[in-house]
């Protein structure tokens, strides 16, 4: 009794279950993508309607309303206000733009160091030489207000907080490498009993700190 015609079958099936899985996750990356830039496009519109709002309707408001009549030490306030938080929204846009740059151009050109980072106190097969004490990182994250208005509405209908996800492993990243940098400069090989501790500071706005032992090998 020949099983070939069965075996034949079984493959073609599972090439077949091969190629759907196959499709149904290059769909899924795809409708996935597609979700992210409509929510990218809705929270930036929000944005500049807001923007648009303050910055625009405010001030035409105060400077043709007639009834009733604005005073003039009410409008330098109001301008003053306004032209105090533009400033500095501009200034901080522009000293983000000049931080990504200089990350992007660092991690380009700083060479890798092979450091390992463990959460236990000994390193399995090797012996500590020397302690050179604590070593830490820390920042303080927060996410733009298109993704934070994206991650209020999610509480309403529930599911991950994908925008502070992102962010939080951002945060974590940007201090273990500073943490890394740190221990780097002290000469170790490695990093023990690693921690990490997350605080809220205003708003979306987060600290997350992480820190460990430096120590050298023998």
């Amino acid at each position: 009794m020949h099983s070939y015609p069965i075996v034949a079958e079984f493959s073609a099936n599972e090439e077949l279950l091969k190629n759907f899985t196959l499709q149904t996750i290059r769909y899924t990356n795809l409708k996935g993508k597609h979700m992210k830039a409509l929510r990218q496009i809705g929270s930036l519109a929000f944005v500049l309607g807001l923007f648009t709002t303050i910055f625009a309707g405010i001030p035409w408001h105060v400077i043709t309303s007639n009834d009733p009549v604005v005073p003039l030490w009410l409008q330098i306030a109001v301008f003053s206000l306004l032209g105090g938080i533009l400033l500095v929204l501009i200034t901080v846009a522009i000293e983000q733009m000049d931080a990504r740059s200089s990350a992007q151009a660092s991690a380009s050109e700083a060479p890798y160091y092979p450091i390992q980072l463990l959460n236990s106190d000994a390193i399995p097969g090797r012996e500590i030489g020397e302690i050179l004490g604590l070593v830490q990182g820390h920042t303080v994250y927060a996410i733009w207000l298109g993704k934070d208005l994206s991650a209020l509405i999610r509480l309403v209908l529930g599911g991950e907080l994908t925008e502070y996800t992102e962010m939080m492993g951002s945060a974590r990243a940007t201090a273990t490498n500073r943490m890394s940098a740190r221990a780097k400069e002290l000469g170790a090989d490695a990093i023990i009993n690693v921690r990490y501790m997350t605080t809220s500071v205003v708003g979306s706005a987060a600290e997350l700190l992480v820190y460990g032992t430096a120590v050298k090998l023998a």
